[in-house]
């Protein structure tokens, strides 16, 4: 499991965030204060506060090199 920073300021960028997410097997949350949402979600994310950086936990220990290559265009 690893934890990440990650901005997802416009809806361009949650689209193609959850488009990138899914292509993954493993489980992805999105942490915002008390709020626990599925990074999967895309109506759930848009629930959130978007306008400051969120927490991504990756709930996965075995392509994390690959997940993380894919998803550095959001890294905060």
């Amino acid at each position: 499991m690893k934890t990440v920073k990650i901005d997802l300021g416009s809806i361009d960028k949650v689209k193609s965030f959850v488009n990138d997410v899914t292509k993954f097997d493993c489980d992805f949350d999105l942490v915002s204060g008390r709020y626990v949402i599925d990074a999967k979600s895309i109506m759930g994310i848009f629930s959130l506060d978007l306008s400051k950086p969120i927490d991504l936990t990756i709930h996965s220990d075995d392509n994390i090199d690959e997940i993380m290559e894919v998803l550095g265009k959001y890294t905060v």
